[in-house]
């Protein structure tokens, strides 16, 4: 566990990936495309000492990613989001299946997600069959997936409704659309916001995670966040910031704790675009100028910064962190890794 200021803060990736954009796996030009424009955003924000070549980039496989995750990067449990993109790859770039071997061997690690498009043929049957197989809580949402002539769909939509109606039959409960900066080539406005709203005040008994707070439109998620008691935020890619954008790390911040509160923010990495083990020290080192605490009325406290590293997302999840952290301490992880009871970092 890691370790703040004198106090032991339990570390809940809410976006973690097991991709495979291997050569081999390219099935349309937009795959190379979408893997480099990762890419792109990976060197953009990551220290350089840090960065990955190329090659390991496209598949990096499940060793590497539990070595990055539990023994080096501070994190406790991981969330699975899958990104399918079936016509970009022969197999998929990471679907549901493919993170399940992973998460079936270390399952005190890992929560799997599940996905759905509207689009799909027989779809509400492949749902039930994730929520069959692997128990599912969330379903992480892809709005601007091509699909043969169609380069995206919208939450509020009669026919996504249906597979929120189903979700909610279920028990899935959380809800991840990914609502962020565009990737080549998918378009950027089937990334907007704005179908959130009406989705979200339509099941209010479903929690809304929306992804990468809707940057570029952080000022839309915000109002929409502000208004719907079941819209949430995840800072994969805003985390990133506190990196070599520190300043806009807090602008980002103190609007998300200005209008949402401290209850509605869950940190990802976004592995593998970026590693927790200098993105965890980094964000929990991260502060607002003096400034921007007078504007915002805010500061990022350790109480505060415990709630997004994991509380928040323990909490949608049910996932009670004092006795899974009695179970970690000699699970799997811990033996294979020779991990103590808890991980310490430089504050």
């Amino acid at each position: 566990m890691y370790h703040h200021e004198g106090e032991d803060v339990f570390i809940l990736d809410s976006h973690v990936h097991l991709w495979d954009a291997s050569e081999e796996n390219i099935d349309h030009e937009g795959g190379e495309q979408f893997i480099q424009c990762f890419y792109d955003y990976h060197t953009a924000f990551t220290p350089e000492e840090h960065q990955w070549d190329l090659e390991t980039y496209r598949k990096y496989g499940p060793e590497k990613m539990v070595r990055d995750l539990f023994r080096d990067g501070y994190v406790d449990m991981g969330i699975f989001q899958p990104t399918y993109l079936t016509d970009f790859y022969a197999e998929g770039f990471n679907t549901t299946d493919q993170n399940a071997e992973l998460a079936t061997e270390y399952p005190e690690r890992f929560v799997l997600n599940g996905q759905f498009d509207p689009r799909d043929d027989a779809g509400l049957e492949k749902l039930e069959r994730l929520k069959d197989d692997y128990g599912i809580r969330g379903v992480k949402l892809y709005t601007a997936e091509w699909r043969g002539d169609s380069k995206g769909w919208r939450l509020d939509s009669p026919e996504a409704f249906e597979y929120l109606e189903k979700c909610a039959e279920l028990g899935i409960t959380n809800i991840h659309p990914h609502k962020g900066p565009t990737i080549r080539p998918l378009n950027r406005d089937a990334f907007d916001v704005a179908d959130v709203d009406d989705a979200a005040t339509s099941f209010p008994e479903l929690n809304f995670i929306v992804e990468h707070v809707g940057l570029p439109r952080l000022d839309d998620f915000c109002f929409i966040a502000a208004q719907e008691p079941n819209v949430y935020g995840g800072l994969a890619v805003a985390a990133p910031f506190a990196q070599n954008r520190p300043r806009k790390f807090g602008e980002i911040m103190g609007e998300l704790l200005f209008w949402l509160g401290e209850d509605k923010l869950l940190f990802g990495s976004d592995y593998a675009l970026w590693e927790p083990d200098w993105l965890v020290p980094t964000v929990m080192n991260a502060e607002l100028t003096p400034e921007q605490r007078e504007e915002y009325g805010v500061s990022l406290t350790t109480d505060i910064k415990k709630k997004i590293m994991g509380e928040n997302a323990a909490r949608l999840y049910d996932i009670d962190i004092e006795e899974k952290t009695q179970t970690l301490r000699d699970d799997a992880i811990s033996q294979q890794f020779d991990l103590g009871e808890t991980e310490t970092a430089a504050d």
